[in-house]
């Protein structure tokens, strides 16, 4: 009898897992939603990219927003598409941490034992932090509307801003994940992480123009794909030119994508 039900169980297994295509994509995608399970049964670990942003707007708006641009809604104006760029910028290290908190934990030696292909929950990591990168987007957006921040552009250029911002961060986050695969502990995964970020935005033009800061560090302003960013974002809400910049935001994006991800997914082989 016990012959008779392994006999039977077996080819079901095999047919059940052989029978979907797409195996990569499909276990990458439960994994991120394994990703948003975690956020919703720990909905603190949204604060920085909802509540900190806000006081960010805050902080800088009504103290510095006077000093800056003469009055505090043109630096409203100027300064919302950079705190959404800044917000996004600096959220894109959690992954490396969150990845080096599980692999620490035995959370990936378990995933190596289930029958999914090994980049899986490497890629589901990655696909998960999109939805706190729309969250923080919604957030920032409305609460820089009841601050009088108005669109001057038109909601589809708008739109497209916003997820220009989400896939440059996207792409930032695979120098979060090789830093999380290079590195032993969480804490000096944020460390390091945020050593790297801090220069990419301030190190911009996010909260002053170019023109006003030193020569020495107008050359680095120049070259900082986040300035790019930052362009873009700021003509495509608030009008002027786009082409530009806009493509030099991809190229960048493109760039740390073609350097970073094989390394993240290199350093995650060894290691996971």
């Amino acid at each position: 009898m016990t012959m008779t039900i392994d006999e039977t169980l077996a080819p079901q297994t095999n047919v059940t897992t052989g029978s979907r295509p797409f195996p990569l994509i499909r276990h990458s995608l439960t994994l991120a939603k394994r990703s948003v399970v975690k956020i919703r049964r720990t909905p603190e670990q949204l604060l920085d990219v909802t509540l900190q942003p806000m006081i960010f707007v805050l902080l800088f708006v009504y103290i510095f927003g006077g000093a800056i641009a003469g009055n505090t809604h043109d630096y409203l104006e100027y300064v919302l598409p950079a705190i959404m760029v800044q917000t996004l910028a600096f959220s894109s290290v959690a992954i490396g941490v969150n990845l080096n908190t599980d692999i620490s934990k035995g959370v990936f030696d378990r995933f190596r034992s289930l029958p999914i292909p090994r980049p899986a929950p490497l890629v589901g990591a990655v696909l998960g932090d999109i939805v706190r990168y729309c969250v923080s987007v919604i957030v920032l957006m409305s609460f820089g509307y009841l601050l009088g921040f108005r669109i001057q552009t038109n909601i589809f250029s708008a739109t497209l801003a916003c997820l220009i911002v989400i896939g440059f961060s996207l792409c930032l986050s695979w120098i979060s994940v090789f830093v999380g695969m290079v590195f032993r502990s969480p804490g000096a995964v944020q460390g390091i992480g945020f050593l790297l970020i801090f220069p990419l935005t301030f190190g911009s033009n996010l909260f002053v123009p170019t023109d006003t800061l030193p020569n020495w560090l107008q050359a680095w302003v120049h070259i900082n794909p986040v300035t790019y960013l930052v362009d873009t974002t700021r003509a495509l809400m608030l009008g002027g030119e786009v082409l530009s910049p806009l493509l030099k935001t991809v190229a960048s994006a493109l760039v740390i994508l073609a350097i970073f991800a094989p390394l993240a997914v290199r350093a995650y082989r060894r290691k996971a």
